[in-house]
């Protein structure tokens, strides 16, 4: 078996395979059980120190 036709099989049948197994395991790993928190964490974790709204006092000014 010549080398191009080796590596198009393994592109063809194990590779598609193997990615198609780590992108369920991604997917599985997003959505497991506990991982609720982690993420709604992740997603306020911009807002955490803010206090109050950003001010207008640079609103519309080029500094040089």
């Amino acid at each position: 078996m010549e080398t191009y036709s080796f590596l198009r099989f393994v592109a063809d049948s194990w590779a598609l395979l193997v990615l198609t197994l780590v992108f369920l395991g991604v997917i599985l790993w997003v959505v497991r059980p506990g991982s609720r928190r982690l993420h709604e964490d992740a997603a306020g974790s911009i807002f955490r120190n803010d206090t109050k709204p950003a001010g207008d006092s640079h609103r519309g000014k080029m500094e040089a």
